[in-house]
């Protein structure tokens, strides 16, 4: 083992010394007495590494032990490095502190027999958990209290967390082995397997092993609700839902930070008024700020009441559509994942629609995984709803490479699917004038380009070829302006290759 080990303090011999009769010295003297003096007591070296064995100190009148005991083993090893390690350190809880608890602990897995060091905790871990078996004592008090490594500790022991006795056969810890007919074999083949990946892998690795077997294995040091002294707690009546008190028609949306009082939640009834208010505001004003504002307030007040009815169907359904129509998919996901669910407990509104625009979207975003996860949840009724047999016509065309059938649904679609097809009808132009290109050489006529790919005229078609291709491009004609196809390949393949990167949108679902 490296010269690096933590030194734990415990040392194979107690340091002898003999002393000298004072009053012996009552003359002064000789050389030969300073020599006697100096050779009158034995030095021991202290150890620098842990590769002796745990040897308890003897009483003076008892000569150093010769016996070569068994070395630590690997698992041991292991356990005193992960004590040490600056990730796993806790505030409060100082090195000489950890030193005195490891030492403890040993000492008392000498005496309870077979210990699993892999899954025993850490000697940080077994102090905090003492205090907060502790809730009248502070964290101050217990640090100046702590005595120091090489004093007689009056607290408890780790030895009574890990004898059996001390603990009943329902909550046995995971680090005490089970032996006999108990022992699980099939637990030892996983926990083998877990040390010999710990083995392979490297320091950063090992590191995040340790990290989320401590998050998964010991919830009760880290979580509050769990902890022994029942600090965390929830307070009487905020279990349940608040039953809302509050006549206000419009208030802001704040973010809680703890439980809502009833006095600033508005119950059922004003929730329908505030609705009928927002949405002819919106109408009249369009201030899509102070719309977004009162929609998330009126959502929070449903959440918190668990109001979940037609109702509550409606107000997703009407914030989302708004969302829609000011490009907003942030907001428009966060309703559309609230939806769903709705839907499946047969509350109303209108699925179908909600369906194609979820089509839709998943065509915007590239999104094969949910694509493939959404046409197996649909069902033969589903497939039949025009806004949905739309949206899937949609998604053929673009995967047979059909720009022609895709623009000519572009051109008519249902509900509000236009605004989530304008989403992506640029990037699905470029890849329609990176096939064209390759197709109709030398050149083809802008009024053909424009039919194609379902412009409103000839004049918004020349400007998208002059942004992604350049007006060198296009030239006039007796007949017309003509686009170049032939020299403008390599501009649409780069083109294409830019618009299908990957797209980020706050708020995907």
């Amino acid at each position: 083992m490296a010269s690096s080990w933590p030194h734990i303090g415990l040392t194979p011999t107690a340091n002898y010394r003999t002393s000298c009769d004072k009053t012996a010295f009552s003359t002064p003297r000789s050389s030969a007495d300073c020599v006697i003096a100096a050779q009158a007591y034995t030095a021991v070296n202290a150890r620098t590494s842990l590769a002796n064995p745990l040897v308890t100190s003897h009483p003076p009148s008892q000569p150093p032990s010769t016996s070569n005991p068994a070395p630590w083993s690997e698992a041991i090893k292991e356990y005193v490095s992960r004590a040490f390690m600056t990730t796993n350190t806790i505030p409060g809880i100082d090195r000489k502190q950890i030193t005195a608890k490891l030492k403890e602990v040993i000492e008392a897995a000498r005496h309870s027999g077979m210990v699993d060091w892999s899954t025993m905790p850490l000697p940080q871990q077994l102090i905090q958990l003492e205090r907060q078996a502790l809730p009248d004592r502070t964290a101050a008090t217990l640090v100046a209290d702590s005595p120091s490594p090489d004093s007689n500790s009056k607290k408890r022991k780790s030895s009574e967390l890990l004898t059996p006795t001390s603990i009943s056969a329902s909550s046995t810890p995971p680090w005490i082995k089970k032996t006999g007919e108990q022992q699980n074999n099939h637990s030892g083949k996983k926990q083998k397997k877990v040390q010999e990946s710990r083995s392979s892998a490297g320091k950063s690795k090992f590191n995040d092993l340790e990290k989320r077997r401590q998050r998964f294995e010991l919830p009760s040091m880290r979580s509050p609700v769990n902890s022994p002294s029942g600090a965390g707690t929830p307070a009487p009546g905020t279990e349940g839902p608040v039953v809302g008190t509050c006549q206000k028609l419009e208030k802001s949306y704040f973010r809680l930070t703890s439980a809502p009082k009833p006095d600033s939640v508005r119950p059922l009834e004003i929730l329908k008024q505030s609705l009928e208010l927002i949405i002819r505001k919106w109408k009249d004003e369009h201030n899509y700020v102070y719309i977004c504002d009162q929609f998330k307030s009126m959502r929070q007040d449903l959440t918190v009441q668990h109001i979940k009815n037609e109702f509550t169907v409606r107000v997703y359904e009407a914030h989302a559509r708004i969302a829609l129509e000011k490009g907003d998919l942030g907001e428009y996901n966060q309703c559309q994942s609230q939806l769903r669910p709705l839907y499946k407990q047969n509350l109303g509104g209108r699925p179908g629609e909600f369906t194609a625009y979820r089509i839709l979207y998943l065509i915007h975003t590239c999104n094969r995984t949910g694509m493939n996860d959404m046409l197996a949840d649909l069902t033969v009724a589903d497939k039949k709803h025009p806004a949905v047999k739309h949206a899937l016509e949609v998604r053929s065309a673009l995967a047979t490479g059909n720009y022609h059938k895709f623009f000519k649904l572009f051109e008519d679609p249902p509900n509000m699917g236009g605004y989530l097809m304008d989403m992506f009808v640029q990037r699905e132009r470029i890849a329609a004038m990176a096939s064209i290109s390759k197709a109709y050489k030398p050149d083809v006529k802008v009024s053909f380009l424009t039919d194609e790919l379902a412009f409103g005229n000839d004049q918004e078609c020349a400007q998208f070829l002059c942004d992604f291709a350049g007006e060198e491009y296009l030239e006039s004609r007796t007949d017309g302006p003509r686009f170049s196809t032939a020299r403008a390949i390599d501009a649409f393949q780069k083109a294409r290759q830019a618009a299908f990167s990957m797209v980020d949108i706050k708020g995907q679902i």
